[in-house]
């Protein structure tokens, strides 16, 4: 009988601490986690404060992240780093998407900034896409993390659309499902998103690497 992911985990480590303050991302990782029955902290609830996100990368932001919790609480982590990258916009926002319209930012202000440089952008060329960088360390020391990354491929809007999600969602427009992510039942964001497709990278990479 073929090992299954959640086995290799038991086998290698008792918790992970899931690098992450963001409440959407929470929100999205319980449901990415549920059927994994694995003991995933968010690192909230042990009392560390969110990293300083100082790389130039999305792999550089999401290793800061993990390293930070692990160290800290001397457990494995999982981190991600995500953003939204628009080709009219030169790839903007990129890692600075969470803070694109100041630090702290909010979703609508973030939102505002974009819509405001897009204004003038026909709808052939507001063409975007969701990258997500998922990792996992074993401890801050790790020198062989797990690294996926996967994308999500869509539009920008001209206004925002639904009251789903979170961040970015209510703009980015989805032409395979006829609606904004923010339009788009949970249950089926958790099965196609730039985070649930690097989450089954990571799976998949751990079942061929630990087995």
């Amino acid at each position: 009988m073929a090992i299954t992911f959640t086995q290799i985990f038991s086998l290698i480590l008792d918790a992970i601490v899931l690098a992450s303050s963001n409440v959407g991302k929470l929100r999205e990782f319980q449901h990415l986690f549920a059927e994994l029955k694995l003991n995933i902290i968010p690192q909230t609830q042990l009392g560390i404060t969110a990293a300083l996100e100082t790389g130039n990368t999305f792999i550089e932001n999401a290793l800061l992240k993990a390293r930070h919790a692990a160290n800290l609480v001397k457990l494995p982590a999982i981190a991600d780093d995500s953003g939204l990258l628009i080709n009219a916009l030169d790839g903007a926002p990129g890692i600075y998407s969470s803070r694109y319209a100041g630090n702290p930012g909010t979703a609508a202000n973030n939102n505002a900034k974009v819509l405001r440089e897009m204004h003038n952008v026909k709808a052939a060329d507001r063409i975007a896409h969701f990258h997500c960088c998922l990792v996992f360390v074993r401890d801050s020391n790790d020198t062989k993390p797990v690294i996926c990354s996967a994308d999500w491929h869509g539009e920008i809007l001209t206004a925002p659309q639904g009251n789903q999600g979170f961040g970015y969602d209510p703009i980015f427009y989805l032409p395979t499902h006829g609606c904004s992510v923010a339009e788009l039942d949970a249950t089926i964001k958790n099965q196609i998103s730039h985070r649930a497709q690097a989450m089954q990278l990571l799976k998949q990479y751990l079942l061929q690497r630990l087995k």
